[in-house]
């Protein structure tokens, strides 16, 4: 990936917040923190890669000697900041912590490895740890317009493969045969990698992360398609919608119908100031007044950006008021163990009076020729 939407401006906001948490240093290795941070896309390696964002001081990133030249030619390269190449003899874990003098607290990145967890802790034993998100959460979860254009292009690209479903599942065909073309389609239509593809027919649909398999299509299956993936930006896409070969059951058209509806009744509820939790209350209410609450078993929504799973989380519990630029999924689903089942999923942006989906294909139920 080489054209990620970054900013000098997220190292001074992210060490701003680090001073207000009380947090001395951050410590980001490859991962979704350090591609939002600095663009660079590390290759996650037992050699220590590391920004090190200090909250008073200047930030510099520890990379092996070898990886050197790949961070300069990085969206890194271009930002004001210092690559310290370490040899293979080196212990860099020592070099860190000379250039790091009187760290008490560090905030570690969410997906650091444990090996590299139990070095910092015995590099830094009088540095109490805790996670990096408690500092970089919020400044993720807020999009800026640059990054809410990136997640409306990812949008497009995964409802231009969406588009083309009629060229990959017909009966006969497998799940697995169906998925290998979508998986193409989706590096075709604009993204550099495939996140997932689901394919789950007939009583696969039941269950909500069901992958591939050889189940043979057949006529009058509905069929769940999941697919996301990530564009060269660095940011994710993910859509469901729903196909039948055929005409499908009676039992799933009237599901249909009230999942259409809580799905309509989740995004209408979007808007500055309200709970996430009430987004999920909305879907969920819908469903569960057209008789089918038992059969909705996971949370309405997650956040997206440069992961396709981060906050803001949409389920009961999570109070947090939704602010222009949080930008997450809109998923509920019905799922009738044995029989089959139904999502829809949007991604929307919370607007400044509202909402905006970045999913535009029909969400209704397509009907493929059997």
């Amino acid at each position: 990936m080489t054209a990620h939407v970054t900013s000098p401006d997220r190292l001074s906001h992210a060490r701003k917040a680090a001073a207000e948490a009380g947090v001395d240093a951050l410590l980001i290795t490859p991962g979704p923190d350090l591609r939002w941070l600095t663009g660079y896309d590390a290759l996650p390696l037992e050699r220590l890669t590391c920004l090190v964002l200090p909250s008073d001081g200047d930030a510099f990133l520890l990379a092996p000697r070898l990886e050197v030249p790949a961070v300069h030619a990085s969206p890194a390269g271009s930002l004001d900041l210092e690559v310290v190449g370490w040899a293979e003899t080196e212990d860099p874990y020592a070099t860190l912590v000379r250039r790091l003098p009187g760290a008490r607290r560090v905030g570690l990145a969410n997906h650091m490895w444990a090996e590299q967890v139990l070095r910092f802790r015995e590099a830094l034993p009088d540095a109490d740890q805790t996670l990096a998100s408690g500092v970089l959460r919020d400044l993720r979860m807020r999009k800026s317009p640059e990054e809410v254009d990136a997640l409306r292009r990812a949008g497009g690209a995964i409802d231009r493969v969406h588009r083309r479903m009629p060229e990959f599942l017909r009966p006969g065909r497998t799940e697995r045969e169906a998925g290998r073309e979508i998986a193409r389609a989706i590096l075709d239509e604009g993204h550099v990698s495939v996140d997932f593809v689901i394919v789950a027919s007939g009583p696969n649909g039941a269950s909500p992360h069901h992958d591939l398999s050889d189940r043979v299509l057949a006529a009058g299956d509905p069929v769940v398609i999941d697919i996301g993936g990530t564009t060269a930006e660095g940011y994710c896409s993910d859509s469901t919608r729903m196909y039948t070969l055929g005409e499908p059951p009676s039992e799933f058209s009237a599901y249909f119908r009230v999942l259409h509806e809580a799905q309509l009744a989740a995004c209408d509820q979007v808007r500055p100031g309200v709970s996430a939790e009430s987004v999920d209350a909305a879907a969920r209410t819908v469903i569960t007044e057209g008789g089918f609450g038992d059969a909705f078993i996971h949370r309405t929504g997650h956040g997206i950006g440069v992961e396709s799973h981060e906050d803001p989380y949409i389920v009961a519990g999570n109070a947090t008021p939704l602010e222009p630029g949080m930008a997450f999924s809109i998923e509920p689903g019905i799922y009738l163990e044995g029989r089959h089942g139904a999502r829809i999923e949007d991604i929307v942006v919370c607007t400044e009076d509202g909402v905006e989906r970045l999913n535009t294909t029909d969400r209704d139920y397509l009907v493929l020729e059997a």
